[in-house]
């Protein structure tokens, strides 16, 4: 067995411990394991399989000997993928810097795992709420090709990280002693205003590009295209951030070539890897955030035939957008080129 030298940059953030976690869960074999992480959080120790492994500063000589580097995101992964390219590391990145490089393989492995193979180094994770849209509409896909796609999104806090459950949790406290709490991080950090999000929802994420969409929205709009390789699907998309703690949950409405008839679509959601049908509306069974959190399968119900398109399907999506959103799904991409011997001419032990 190929026993890889691994990198995984970000190691003490959330998606880096995600990463270590489903290493553990699944046995992800490795030779040699760097943890790597800004010089604030180098030097602490964390435990992998049993063995303590002390936390070192990326730089750009952290991947000497190392096969495949994981990147957790972030600003730095733009100087330091190409970096970790160069000395041969394959690295599987989570940001959103190379996703619409023509040259960067974006990557679901339930649905294109063959791009896998024409990667020159670097592969990108897709964004999160692509993923998991994407896993609930590419068995009906496979049924008849879809031509439309109105998708609104409900994403938890923690895709803005850290700071931003810290702030729910806050604001959620000082409304309930009748307090006042001046927000600092929602829908940015970054941006110029910022509101709250206890008991509250802002139909924002990310900065505001052309026609009035955010940057979330056209990740979800060019990501599609880009992994389904079908360029002229038309795609609306709403994201709006909610004060639910962990995993996303999207609201879909699509239109078809052909008439499906629910049964089949059922039947092709339930057949395909990575999805779980909860769909019984008699007993009010249904995905919930509360459900998918910390689960690998993305969960989709309330599945209906519009009322005025005879080719009109209606969905409900949820899934953990730190889990197959981003960690589980970058993993999947390494075992994929372990298990198809994609490190031959490469170090591999």
């Amino acid at each position: 067995m190929i026993r890889p030298n691994i990198a995984i940059l970000g190691a003490t953030g959330a998606v880096g411990q995600e990463f270590i976690k489903l290493i553990e869960e699944r046995n992800f074999p490795f030779n040699q394991l760097k943890l790597l992480a800004s010089s604030r959080s180098a030097g602490a120790e964390i435990t992998v399989k049993g063995q303590s492994y002390r936390v070192e500063e990326a730089t750009s000589n952290s991947f000497t000997d190392i096969d495949i580097a994981l990147f957790a995101g972030g600003k730095i992964t733009k100087t330091l993928a190409p970096e970790a390219v160069k000395q041969g590391a394959i690295v599987i990145d989570n940001s959103s810097a190379f996703r619409m490089d023509k040259n960067v393989p974006l990557v679901i492995p339930e649905i294109n795992a063959e791009d896998i193979h024409w990667h020159k180094g670097l592969i990108a994770n897709p964004n999160c709420s692509t993923i998991i849209m994407l896993m609930a509409l590419k068995p009906i896909y496979n049924l008849s090709r879809i031509n439309r796609i109105i998708v609104s999104t409900y994403q938890a806090v923690s895709g803005a990280g850290k700071q931003a459950i810290d702030e729910l949790i806050h604001e959620c406290q000082a409304y309930l002693m009748g307090e006042q709490y001046k927000p600092q991080i929602l829908p940015s950090a970054s941006l110029p205003k910022h509101y709250p999000i206890a008991f509250n929802l802002i139909p924002q994420i990310d900065a505001f590009v052309e026609e009035g969409y955010t940057k979330e929205e056209m990740k979800m709009v060019n990501e599609t295209h880009k992994i389904l390789h079908d360029f002229q699907i038309g795609i609306t998309a709403t994201t709006i951030r909610v004060p639910v703690l962990r995993s996303h949950a999207e609201s879909l409405y699509i239109e078809t070539d052909n008439m499906l008839s629910m049964q089949q679509v059922k039947e092709a959601l339930q057949n395909f890897p990575g999805v779980a049908v909860m769909d019984n509306p008699e007993e009010m069974i249904y995905p919930m955030p509360i459900d998918t959190s910390n689960k690998d399968e993305i969960m989709v119900g309330r599945i209906r035939p519009d009322l005025y398109c005879k080719n009109g399907i209606n969905l409900w999506v949820s899934g953990d957008q730190i889990r197959k959103g981003a960690a589980l799904n970058a993993l999947q991409i390494a075992e994929y080129i372990l298990a198809h011997n994609m490190l031959k001419n490469k170090r591999s032990i």
